[in-house]
């Protein structure tokens, strides 16, 4: 009986130093967008998430984005919010790839100085994946996050926009 009461939280205790990939990240840096279906526009802007891994491999990512570009006086922003899977490689080693498919909203927005401005809500859907390289337990650099981005706004389909990021990610 005591050599139960002691492999036990022995098996605890090793299962738990088994789970060797982070339970929650945090990434936050710079995103650049280009903006295609005969538009041609880059836009520089930020992007964020958070993701909740619930596996070594299949987690839940949060992200929020915005970009900016200012044209013949009138500014011009996209915001967008999104959710859904990602699947990680998680590896023991440095570089962690990873795929994503994201589903949510976006707000475009322009304005022009004097004239007031104006904005619309619509649907958005980016599919991609990228690198983090891993610095150590807490910290890793995403190498890149590349997303192809359909927006919908209004009757308006833009279905030909790359985002790319990079940033820091803190890892818990």
């Amino acid at each position: 009986m005591r050599k139960l009461l002691v492999l036990v939280p022995l098996l605890f205790v090793v299962t738990l130093a088994a789970q060797d990939y982070p339970k929650a990240e945090v990434f936050g840096g710079y995103q650049f967008t280009h903006l295609g279906n005969g538009a041609d526009v880059n836009l520089n802007g930020w992007n964020a998430s958070v993701t909740g891994n619930l596996t070594k491999v299949f987690g839940v990512t949060g992200d929020f984005s915005g970009s900016y570009k200012t044209i013949s006086g009138v500014s011009a922003h996209v915001y967008t919010y999104a959710g859904g899977p990602v699947v990680s490689l998680n590896r023991d080693g440095k570089i962690n790839p990873f795929v994503h498919a994201l589903f949510g909203g976006a707000r475009f927005g322009a304005s022009l100085s004097g004239f007031g401005s104006g904005a619309t809500n619509g649907f958005t859907v980016m599919a991609g994946g990228g690198a983090d390289a891993k610095l150590n337990e807490r910290f890793a650099v995403r190498l890149f996050q590349a997303d192809w981005v359909y927006y919908h706004f209004s009757g308006i389909n833009e279905s030909k926009n790359v985002r790319l990021s990079t940033g820091i990610v803190l890892r818990f």
